[in-house]
């Protein structure tokens, strides 16, 4: 069944045109990755599949009754919203529902009135007959498994990270029949991405989605589209197919296009004879030339190339000697001893708010550790690519903001290029190159970031979060121009493929700031994992702030406890699940009294897989309401 069908959109920001006459119909059942280099209009489709924006020409055919939920990538929040009631926030007639069931909730806690409490029983009525109390229990297991465990914190008392998540769990929550995630894997750990994998899987709608994460598109998509210079092309099965049949497109594409010049040399040299103008067939042939000449040949070159030097780095680079960081009671970094070596590749990793990007800022300087040394080289030259990028001046040009490094910059083979040819190699032409820094996209804006880090020719590259809004070609560079890196790489990454590839070595932060060393990229770090049954610490409940910023948190006065329904089902699962459990038993008795009828062997059988997936689902139940409960007990010491 088709859900949605756009026929020749077109959409152009001044005079750059982002979408060039594109189609496209998704199908229930797909779930469809969206790439394409930054810049290119990834974003501005999204909004107008889900009715965000308009497009300049074409129209969208939509089937009855179809829902579309959105995750942009710059929700909207409500700053004195709780983290529940901001789930309940979609303009959906559930979510609705549920929301006004909140706010009634919340009244009637604060002042009891008999009114109030009408309509709260009415409420109850129609979230009964609609069936949405699940709603609000899955509400509740996704933020928990998002690693937001306090519903009714005030969402401006959340870090940033933490506010896309609350977002992310509001989509995932939301009925719809076609999802759309604008980078849902940004802030997200490694664990809760293998978590969001797993539920994308069972989700039963479409997906459309926006991610330079390969290993999740590789695992979750069934199909790949691909926008590139205007135009969308297709391509069925995941992230790896698509390599493949995108290498044999260009393979087709670069031979038409041999044939074309050569072709077009031959006009040319019939032009350039001098023939006269004047019959029918020479005006033809003209025009065929002209035509040859003018012809796009649709061959993607929007490549990174990126062959800049570094700095010599001498016998001395960076020793750390027992370092350790605290913030208020909580112990970040506790005694790291390390002494890097020449070719240190070194991946950090471990749950949102334990401190990883603390490390980056230890040793770039920025933050001073409660006790320890470090002591840095003197042939040291260090190039920190943060996530912060609040000092690019909006009002800036790009290739200001390059040339306040350097104006020119030494290649590897010792050939000096400058700033305007760098802007070029990373995708800004001339015209980009003179484009207000405040106009250019997130992912544009980190590409000139990066940038301006390589053109200093460092020889020690910290980076913290590289893969976030980068575009996976411009990643495919970034890994290419890191094995030919002759210096030390420090990352900050939740991305398993950039680990994998770039990383030899594993610092991992598995609790109470003990930072465990492994040698090895992460799929190795994962299987010794695995083996050992190292489990990381919990998500800590606020992202680490620098110290400038650390404010004390406002004492929230409401309780932590069970809803009316969860309170029910707490009290009976523990029977529930040894009815089912029992029923399951009787069952299996059965098998052998009926092996030979065959018909009534698979009724119980059919009945038996139910019964199992029931079983299944109580468990899951089971554990949230547990944990809930454990949470509740802690708040009441």
């Amino acid at each position: 069944m088709n859900l949605i069908s756009l026929e020749n959109i077109s959409k152009n920001y001044s005079e750059k045109s982002l979408l060039n006459n594109i189609s496209l119909g998704i199908n229930e059942g797909e779930k469809i990755g969206l790439i394409g280099v930054n810049g290119t209009g990834k974003s501005t489709l999204l909004k107008i599949i889900a009715n965000a924006e308009e497009s300049d020409t074409g129209t969208i055919i939509k089937a009855n009754k179809v829902r579309i939920e959105y995750l942009p990538q710059a929700p909207y929040y409500d700053e004195d919203a709780t983290v529940l009631e901001q789930v309940f926030k979609g303009t959906s007639a559930e979510m609705k529902l549920i929301g006004e069931y909140q706010d009634v909730l919340d009244k009637i806690n604060h002042s009891y009135d008999e009114d109030l409490n009408k309509k709260l029983l009415a409420l109850q009525s129609k979230m009964d007959d609609l069936n949405l109390w699940d709603l609000e229990s899955s509400a509740k297991t996704v933020l928990m498994k998002l690693g937001i465990k306090d519903f009714n914190q005030k969402v401006k008392e959340l870090s940033g990270g933490q506010r896309k998540r609350v977002s992310l769990a509001s989509a995932l929550i939301t009925p719809c029949e076609l999802l759309i995630l604008d980078e849902p894997t940004n802030h997200l750990d490694n664990d809760t991405i293998d978590w969001l994998e797993e539920y994308l899987n069972a989700f039963r709608g479409s997906i459309l989605m926006i991610t330079h994460d390969r290993y999740f598109l590789d695992r979750v998509t069934n199909r790949i589209i691909e926008l590139d210079k205007g135009n969308l092309y297709s391509y069925e099965g995941n992230y790896s197919i698509f390599l493949e049949k995108k290498a044999e497109r260009l393979d087709i594409a670069q031979s038409s296009e041999s044939k074309r010049q050569n072709l077009l040399r031959k006009e040319l040299a019939w032009v350039r004879r001098g023939a006269q103008a004047r019959s029918t067939k020479q005006k033809a042939r003209l025009q065929r030339f002209d035509e040859l000449s003018n012809m796009d040949n649709n061959i993607s070159d929007d490549k990174v190339d990126i062959s800049v030097g570094s700095s010599r780095l001498g016998n001395k680079i960076i020793e750390i000697h027992n370092i350790c960081k605290s913030f208020d009671d909580k112990t970040v970094i506790d005694n790291l001893e390390y002494t890097l070596a020449r070719h240190d590749r070194i991946g950090i990793i471990g749950k949102n708010g334990l401190g990883k990007s603390t490390l980056i800022n230890i040793l770039n300087g920025q933050i001073k550790p409660d006790s320890g040394t470090i002591e840095i080289g003197e042939t040291v030259k260090i190039g920190c690519f943060s996530q912060d990028d609040s000092h690019m001046h909006p009002d800036m040009r790009a290739i200001d903001y390059i040339k306040e490094e350097s104006d020119y910059i030494e290649t590897s083979d010792g050939s000096k290029i400058t700033a305007s040819q760098m802007c070029e190699k990373f995708l800004f032409d001339g015209t980009m190159q003179y484009t207000y820094i405040k106009k250019l996209s997130g992912g544009e804006r980190r590409r000139l970031h990066l940038l301006r880090i390589l053109m200093s020719a460092p020889n020690i590259l910290l980076l913290d979060e590289p893969t976030n809004d980068l575009d996976i070609d411009t990643l495919n560079r970034l890994e290419d121009y890191l094995d030919e890196f002759k210096g030390v790489l420090i990352t900050v990454s939740h991305d398993r493929y950039f680990l994998d590839r770039i990383c030899n070595k594993i610092f991992a932060y598995e609790g109470k700031g003990k930072i465990h060393i492994y040698t090895g990229n992460y799929s190795d770090y994962s299987v010794y994992r695995e083996n050992e049954k190292i489990e990381f610490e919990e998500f800590a409940d606020n992202t680490i702030k620098e110290e400038k910023t650390k404010k004390e948190r406002p004492k929230n006065d409401k309780k932590l406890k069970f809803s009316f329904n969860e309170q029910r089902e707490f009290d009976t699962i523990d029977d529930d699940i040894a009815k089912l459990e029992g029923k399951i038993e009787s069952l299996e008795g059965s098998t052998s009294k009926y092996a030979t009828d065959f018909t009534k062997l698979q009724q119980i059988m059919d009945e038996k897989a139910n019964l199992e997936s029931e079983l299944e689902h109580k468990y899951e139940r089971w554990e949230y309401l547990n944990n809930l409960a454990e949470e509740i007990r802690s708040a009441q010491r």
